[in-house]
């Protein structure tokens, strides 16, 4: 085994099982929630992706010693307004249509943390474009997507249907769905935990 994924996305554990990573998976065990209430209220949205990243990486170095885990987060801005992931199907409709005819900024972040240290950590920015869909067809997407959506920040999944959404994503594919991949696997490859 090279690394620990500290997540349980299963597009993140897809990524790296395809880039030939050897992995484990043990997902974070932190309350997001109470993180993010201990951030200073100015506290920019990239900082903050990072330092969930870390602190995911941390709890889970946290029992898993003398390993890298790979911890990953994304935010969602909204000139200067964060969203979270939606718990509803209700709340995922608020924020497509909050989201509609609009550029927001996605921000993934990933770190790889051993033991008590953050060995590494890297965010990427990508710039999205929701075109302005009617209403017929946000009602139909719903509908079609169910509650796969509330796993994702934006309410949208663009290696799926959610493409649909975007007029214009100006960025790495990879950070979109969750991960950096390509810094990360530079990184790995230093390490000696990703094939050369």
């Amino acid at each position: 085994m090279s690394v620990v994924l500290g997540s349980g996305s299963p597009i993140r554990a897809k990524l790296l099982a395809a880039a030939g990573i050897d992995f484990e998976i043990d997902p974070a065990r932190i309350d997001e929630s109470v993180l993010k209430r201990g951030f200073p209220a100015d506290m920019n949205s990239d900082a903050v992706a990072s330092a969930l990243a870390d602190a995911k990486g941390l709890d889970v170095a946290s029992r898993r010693p003398a390993i890298d885990v790979v911890a990953a987060d994304q935010v969602l801005d909204l000139e200067g307004i964060r969203f979270d992931k939606p718990e509803t199907i209700d709340a995922a409709r608020k924020q497509l249509l909050a989201l509609r005819g609009r550029t927001h900024r996605l921000i993934s972040a990933v770190s790889v943390v051993r033991d008590e240290t953050v060995l590494w950590r890297h965010a990427e920015v990508v710039v999205m474009t929701m075109r302005p869909f009617s209403d017929p067809f946000l009602a139909r997407y719903l509908s079609r997507c169910g509650t796969e959506i509330l796993g994702s920040v934006g309410s949208y999944q663009l290696e799926g249907y959610g493409v649909s959404l975007f007029d214009r994503v100006e960025g790495d594919y990879f950070s979109v769905l969750g991960l950096p991949l390509l810094p990360l696997l530079g990184f790995l490859r230093r390490r000696g935990l990703s094939p050369t």
